[in-house]
C-alpha cells in the first residue's frame, strides 16, 4: 500500500500484470476483497493455464457443449457479436492463431504460411454455437479455441466498477494495465497518462482528465517482436491471420464501460483513422484518441474527457479536423 495526497494505493499481481487501485480512505479489507474478486474472474476466464470454464470449452472443441455460468456465457455472447461486426478485427475464436504466433510469450516466430492457412478455417467466429436456454457454448470444430484476452480486462474493470459502488465508494479507480476504470470525480478528474510508442515506460504524449469514464489503450507497442528488421505486434488480424498493419501505434477508448473500451479499441485499430471517425460520429457516448506513426495525436472528439498535450513531437489534431 501506498498513500499520495489522501490517496490510498494497493497493488497486487493478476492477470499477468500489475493492478492498481486507488482509494480515499485507508481499507485494505476492501482492497483485499477487491483482488479476490479479480482472481475469482481471472480463474473463470483465463486461457493461459490448463483449466478454466473458457478452456473446458476449448477442450470440448467439435464433440460436445459445455455448460458455462451466466456471466460467462453472456461475456462470449457479447464477444461474439462483436466479432461479427462487418470487417471486424475482433475475433473471440482466434485462439489458434494468437497460440500459433506466440507474440510475447517464450518461442514467438513467423509461422510459415501454410500453418496460417490451415489455421484460418478455425477461427470462424460463426461457428461458436451458442445456446440461450441451457447457458451452453460448443464450437463446431475440433481445433478451434476462443480467446476472450481482448475483452476480459474491461469485463472484469466494470465488475469492481459496480462492486466498489455496492460497498458505497463514491470515489476511486482500478487499473488493469491498459484498462482504467474510474469512480466519481476528485477535484480537478482523475488524470490518466497516454504513453508514448516504443518508449520508457514513464514516458507520456499527453495527460487525459476524466470523471466517471473508462480509458482503455491498446498499442502495437505493447507485445511485438522483431525479425530481418520488421516488427510483428500481438494485434492479429483475423481476416489475414499476421499483425495488422497500418498507421496506428495505437489507440485509446473513452466510455463508460470499460468492457467497450475492449471491444472498440480493437474495431477502431481495424477501421483506421478516418472510418473509425465516422463510425464513432454516431456513437457520442464512445470517443477515441488515435496515434499515428506520422507522430499525430488525433481525437475523435473530446466531450467526455479533457486532453493535454505533453510532447511537442507530436502534432494534435481534433476530430474535426481529422
Amino acid at each position: 500500500m501506498s498513500q499520495t495526497e489522501g490517496v490510498y494505493g494497493y497493488s497486487a499481481v493478476l492477470m499477468g500484470s500489475p493492478i492498481l487501485l486507488k482509494l480515499f480512505e485507508h481499507n485494505q479489507t476492501l482492497a483485499s476483497q477487491v483482488f479476490r474478486l479479480i482472481k475469482q474472474y481471472e480463474d473463470l476466464l483465463t486461457v493461459n493455464r490448463a483449466e478454466s470454464q473458457v478452456m473446458s470449452i476449448n477442450h470440448a472443441a467439435g464433440k460436445h457443449p459445455v455448460t458455462v455460468s451466466r456471466p460467462v456465457f453472456e461475456l462470449i455472447k457479447c464477444a461474439k457479436a462483436a466479432s461479427q461486426f462487418p470487417d471486424s478485427i475482433f475475433n473471440l475464436a482466434i485462439g489458434p492463431l494468437v497460440k500459433r504466433w506466440k507474440i510475447g510469450f517464450k518461442g514467438d516466430s513467423v509461422p510459415p504460411e501454410q500453418d496460417i492457412a490451415a489455421l484460418l478455417p478455425r477461427t470462424q467466429p460463426h461457428q461458436v454455437v451458442l445456446d440461450e436456454a441451457e447457458g451452453s457454448v460448443y464450437l463446431a470444430h475440433a481445433g478451434m479455441e476462443i480467446d476472450l484476452g481482448a475483452i476480459a480486462k474491461g469485463y472484469i474493470a466494470d465488475r469492481v466498477r459496480d462492486f466498489l459502488r455496492r460497498q458505497g465508494v463514491e470515489q476511486g479507480l482500478i487499473n488493469l494495465g491498459g484498462n482504467v476504470q474510474t469512480l466519481g470525480s476528485p477535484e480537478g478528474g482523475w488524470s490518466i497518462g497516454l504513453k508514448k510508442p516504443f518508449s520508457e515506460p514513464d514516458e507520456m504524449l499527453g495527460v487525459i482528465e476524466v470523471a466517471n469514464k473508462s480509458v482503455v489503450t491498446s498499442g502495437v507497442y505493447e507485445r511485438y517482436f522483431e525479425l530481418d528488421g520488421k516488427r510483428y505486434h500481438h494485434i492479429i488480424d483475423p481476416r489475414t491471420g499476421y499483425p495488422l498493419d497500418n498507421d496506428l501505434e495505437s489507440v485509446t477508448i473513452v466510455s463508460t464501460d470499460s468492457l467497450d473500451g475492449d471491444i472498440w479499441t480493437t474495431l477502431i485499430y481495424g477501421m483506421g483513422v478516418e472510418k473509425g471517425c465516422a463510425v464513432l460520429a454516431n456513437r457520442p457516448d464512445i470517443e477515441a484518441i488515435f496515434v499515428t506513426r506520422q507522430r499525430e495525436i488525433i481525437l475523435s472528439s473530446a466531450s467526455q474527457f479533457r486532453f493535454t498535450l505533453l510532447d511537442d513531437g507530436y502534432q494534435l489534431i481534433t476530430g474535426s479536423t481529422a
